[in-house]
């Protein structure tokens, strides 16, 4: 924008006039100018002070310069009524907020087209006229960028946030009242969702879900959850044993994409979820070829003979148990480089091919983690054998120990004084089992895979099993990024309502991750919506000569840095938001004030 002045006769008289216009690009491609505020006559002192305050110092020339503020006077149209005259002295800035990360969520919503899947599910209501997908959007982009509880984003971050001009709504739609009420209405379109983000993902990236990632994970309650059934005690993966829980299965291709997901109840065995799974994938998406690749522990025996006889190709993991049972079998056989540092062996049976896998980087990382376990250990049992504290307390002191060795402790041996005799150090010792220790860094950096894929490469299986890293890396981003841990809903509707929209809020990142690997690689997507946090919105009042206030909402220009993203991602920032015009100024700061209506 820039200030033009303008000369005009009147009753014999010059007049000058002057006005801020804005310089855009029209559809056609030229530029054009539009008048955005008609600033009326200025004083010569009022000029002078703009002249002063546009006084530059030119480092280069050692100067003080003076820039042109009036460009070339131009004629007003007599038929320009949109303006008004405003008071300089008096402008002032008002709720800066954040605006590129709510934008860039905004654009992961339309490019997936879940606008109008959601409009076309969720209509509005009569009385009120609230578009229920602009309160959706507004709690998974919430999710994505600052994830929080509903009522925090009531209270707080829906108005330090530029939601809404960038969906055109009022505090309104944030209302605590209103967001729960959106929980409510969206469950029983999960599987249309699930079938329209596959095909929106076919049609932006050309993927394919050939290859299916399937594991679990855990997230804990706060509170006593008496009215949700299926919050139960059981295998914490969070480290909160204390708490209730649920189980959630996951699937997601090689890529990241999240395909489906089941809530199960918190005390649910993980080799009880996959028949199921199977089932609720065909019905889904219909039978087809795929290969579904799990962790150790997921499968039993019964469930992969079921998958060879109905034709399920599967690869997975199996416990090193079961590689001290193969050992003699596979040791005759030649090992196979498929990459630097990583050889495999091959042995077939009628029904499965089964794949030994030896890593260097693994191994050397492996022995490293036992051996400072072990250090651990044994410096904190010399530490006991120093001081030679009470029975009771010896035995809570290896308690302890014990479990921050792990599987590490089972190598060391630890002989304790009987109850009525004394801790001495002739009844109260420790050694390490040699032969237990070799053994164990022998197999160190091997793992035994299984599969019903005899004709596939060995080096393709070892791929597909080592991305199973991406799903842990969905767990990761679901858990910390999107932050769906606690849990604090007391319904069992809303319980599944909230992983729900934190899946949808992990479906945007996993379309922002797929957009920086094409076009910006290194960077992760919390670091792309970081970066693009700095672009700020800020409302301008401008306090017009007959009481009323001109409020223009303003973003501040990218950085050179975040242009530079922008311009890698492929992507655009809009035009600025038109001005608005209020009755006066406390009408105008009203919005600043009030909060979220209850």
């Amino acid at each position: 924008m820039f200030i033009s002045a303008t000369d005009r006769e009147k009753n014999g008289k010059t007049h000058t006039y002057h006005r801020v216009m804005e310089k855009q690009r029209s559809a056609l491609g030229q530029w054009v100018q539009r008048q955005v505020i008609y600033l009326g006559e200025l004083t010569s002192a009022q000029e002078e002070s703009w002249r002063r305050a546009l006084q530059v110092f030119d480092p280069i020339g050692n100067q003080t310069q003076s820039m042109t503020l009036f460009a070339t006077p131009e004629v007003v149209p007599p038929e320009q009524l949109d303006s008004v005259a405003i008071r300089l002295n008096q402008i002032k800035l008002h709720r800066p907020r954040s605006y590129g990360d709510c934008w860039l969520g905004c654009e992961l919503w339309r490019e997936l087209q879940l606008d109008q899947f959601w409009h076309s599910r969720l209509k509005a209501d009569g009385r009120s006229g609230v578009q229920w997908q602009k309160v959706l959007a507004l709690l998974v982009i919430n999710r994505l960028v600052a994830p929080g509880s509903e009522f925090r984003l009531h209270r707080q971050w829906f108005n330090g946030s530029a939601m809404d001009e960038l969906l055109q709504v009022d505090a309104s739609v944030a209302s605590k009242d209103r967001l729960y009420r959106c929980l409510d209405r969206i469950m029983e379109h999960r599987s249309d969702l699930f079938r329209h983000l596959q095909q929106r993902w076919k049609d932006l990236f050309t993927v394919s879900f050939d290859v299916l990632l399937y594991d679990l994970t855990s997230t804990y309650f706060e509170g006593s959850c008496q009215e949700i059934p299926i919050a139960k005690h059981g295998y914490s993966r969070d480290g909160r044993p204390d708490c209730r829980q649920v189980v959630i299965a996951l699937i997601v291709t090689p890529d990241g994409l999240p395909m489906a997901y089941e809530v199960m109840a918190g005390n649910t065995s993980d080799k009880t979820t996959l028949s199921a799974f199977l089932k609720n994938i065909e019905d889904l998406y219909g039978q087809a070829r795929r290969v579904w690749v799990m962790d150790r522990g997921i499968p039993t025996e019964e469930t992969l003979g079921e998958m060879r006889s109905r034709k399920i190709d599967y690869l997975v993991g199996t416990p090193k148990g079961k590689l001290r049972a193969l050992e003699q079998q596979l040791l005759d056989k030649p090992w196979k480089q498929v990459r630097e540092g990583v050889e495999v062996k091959l042995s077939q049976d009628p029904q499965e091919l089964w794949v030994l896998a030896r890593s260097a980087g693994r191994q050397d990382k492996e022995m490293a983690i036992r051996r400072r376990k072990l250090r651990r250990l044994f410096g904190g049992l010399l530490a006991l054998r120093r001081s030679l504290p009470k029975r009771d307390q010896l035995l809570q002191r290896i308690g302890v120990l014990r479990h921050e060795a792990g599987r590490a402790a089972a190598l060391v041996s630890i002989t304790i004084p009987q109850a009525h005799e004394p801790v001495t150090k002739e009844t109260f010792h420790y050694r390490l089992h040699v032969e237990k220790f070799k053994e164990a860094e022998r197999l160190d950096g091997h793992y035994l895979l299984r599969t019903s894929l005899k004709a596939e490469n060995p080096e393709v299986l070892w791929q597909r099993y080592t991305q199973l890293t991406q799903i842990e890396a969905a767990f990761k981003c679901l858990k910390s990024d999107l932050n769906i841990r606690p849990i604090h809903h007391q319904v069992q509707s809303r319980v599944e309502a909230h992983i729900f929209v934190a899946f949808m809020g992990y479906a945007l990142m996993a379309t922002l991750q797929m957009r920086t690997r094409q076009h910006a690689a290194g960077l992760t997507p919390r670091a792309v919506l970081e970066q693009l946090a700095g672009i700020k919105m800020i409302d301008v009042h401008l306090p017009v000569n007959d009481g009323r206030c001109l409020v223009m909402p303003r973003y501040t220009e990218p950085a050179p840095e975040q242009q530079l993203l922008l311009t890698k991602l492929g992507l655009e920032l809009p035009q600025q938001p038109p001005p608005k015009i209020y009755p006066d100024a406390k009408a105008a700061q009203a919005p600043d004030q009030e909060g979220p209506s209850h």
